[in-house]
């Protein structure tokens, strides 16, 4: 059995795969440039990826492949339906970083909504040391409690989002993308009562013909200017020079990105432009990516790749 991983840098040397070498021979590579797929995985029976396009034009020459293992949710880069026809099983890992999303949210929400650059640099450059009362009040901020908090996308991470924000006193409503969606637990609006009456908006939607653009410069303009905008979901659900213009027109408060249209970033991205940390931040796709989340993910694909060799259904897409 010939297993090959093609994008391990992804998941951080810092993750124990001792285990995997009891599975067979277990081939390591740190990234793997799309024209090289096909070297790689001819003679693999399993194939362990992360980002990659796997379809027919680096697949065909895979031909004792039997196996694929996303090391992530999304497969949106499997071509699912050639996969099915050649006999290739598809597996995905779910739920295993709900935690640290949730977490990362409102740590980003935080941020800017409290101005804590602002005031740690007040801090670290001195002033606080000079000042003569114990306290400094140059950036107003606001309590959370008996705020809007809307969410876009009430799945297993959206949930988990609203009861927090419950937890800090917020009322929760939601959008739901696929209009499919019917929680009972949460106030349904649709998207324009969504704009208008949330204090604060966490995307957490998978990018799709409905979710692709959604916050469009229309958007943005029926948004409170007093609102917060968070995207944990995808990058491309945001329009980037709508959000930027809308910062700097004040139409938002300010915004929180883990997710963004290119990534890595452009170096003419758009949101380097907009450099008031007060206001936005943009952190590296590291929402999913605590110590125990990425252990967490490679355990779930090596129990995947167990229950395979045991004719055993876990985690199938498509």
């Amino acid at each position: 059995m010939k297993i090959v991983a093609l994008e391990l840098k992804n998941i951080g040397k810092d993750v124990d795969l001792s285990r995997y070498d009891g599975l067979g021979e277990f081939i390591r590579y740190e990234t793997t440039k799309p024209e090289d797929i096909p070297s790689r995985v001819k003679d693999a029976d399993i194939v362990i990826l992360n980002k990659l396009p796997m379809n027919e034009k680096t697949l065909a020459g895979a031909k004792k492949l039997k196996l694929l293992c996303e090391t992530a949710t999304g497969t949106d880069n499997i071509d699912i339906g050639w996969c099915k026809s050649m006999g290739i099983r598809v597996c995905n890992v779910k739920g295993y970083s709900t935690a640290n999303v949730v977490q990362h949210t409102f740590a980003s929400f935080f941020y800017v909504y409290e101005k804590l650059r602002h005031y740690d640099d007040y801090v670290k450059l001195g002033n606080y040391a000079s000042s003569d009362i114990f306290t400094y009040f140059d950036r107003h901020f606001h309590e959370l409690s008996g705020k809007t908090w809307g969410i876009v996308g009430l799945g297993e991470i959206g949930k988990s989002v609203a009861r927090v924000a419950e937890a800090f006193g917020c009322h929760v409503i939601y959008y739901s993308t696929s209009g499919r969606n019917a929680d009972l637990t949460y106030k349904r609006v649709d998207f324009d009562v969504l704009l208008r009456e949330s204090d604060i908006i966490s995307i957490h939607a998978p990018l799709n013909d409905n979710t692709r653009y959604l916050f469009s410069e229309e958007a943005f303009s029926k948004m409170k200017n007093s609102a917060y905008l968070i995207n944990m979901g995808r990058g491309p659900i945001v329009d980037e020079r709508a959000l930027v213009k809308a910062l700097n027109e004040n139409r938002i408060a300010g915004a929180a990105l883990d997710v963004i249209e290119k990534e890595p970033m452009a170096k003419d991205s758009v949101l380097l432009s907009f450099q008031d940390s007060d206001r936005l931040l943009v952190t590296p796709h590291i929402a999913w990516a605590s110590v125990e989340a990425r252990q967490r993910l490679m355990d779930e694909v090596f129990l995947n790749i167990e229950a395979f060799l045991n004719d055993e259904e876990r985690s199938v897409v498509g």
